[in-house]
């Protein structure tokens, strides 16, 4: 069974963020073995300077790394990453599997993003949409098309 892990800076504050990633949580354990791990970002002031936020996204990288199992492959959640269809993220985790990837990492940064030094670390570099949505929602956003993307790869109905 392959192993996803999905590193977030911030916890899901609002019951109804938390309850709809449970529910994936749950409908995943039918694909995969997941694993949620939550960092808590950098504190910074209310009009953080763009050197405060470096620091900050420096020092979360470093948390970051700590938590990427060995030998995964590592997607970064940012704005610069490709997109692609649900058919195609499907696609791109059946061919991993068989590649022989067993572990696979999403890292989804704090409200103001990742450091560099992640982003270079990575194998790939991933954007849900151009669009700009609330940070919780990238977790549930993300769980979700996992679940759809393994329904599609084993012809499920969920996936219209």
């Amino acid at each position: 069974m392959i192993n996803i892990t999905v590193i977030a800076l911030g916890k899901l504050k609002e019951k109804y963020m938390r309850d709809f990633c449970d529910e994936y949580v749950k409908r995943l354990s039918a694909y995969c073995k997941l694993n949620i791990v939550e960092l808590a970002p950098k504190a910074l002031s209310d009009n953080p300077s763009q050197t405060e936020i470096a620091q900050a996204l420096s020092a979360e990288a470093q948390m970051i790394k700590a938590k990427i199992p060995q030998n995964s492959y590592v997607f970064s959640m940012c704005i610069e990453g490709k997109q692609m269809p649900s058919e195609a993220f499907s696609k791109k985790l059946s061919k991993l599997a068989v590649d022989g990837k067993s572990s696979i990492v999403f890292i989804i940064g704090s409200s103001f993003g990742l450091d560099e030094e992640i982003k270079k670390l990575s194998d790939e570099r991933f954007s849900m949409s151009e669009m700009t949505f609330p940070h919780q929602m990238a977790r549930v956003m993300l769980l979700e098309q996992l679940y759809r993307a393994f329904q599609i790869s084993s012809g499920g109905k969920y996936h219209k």
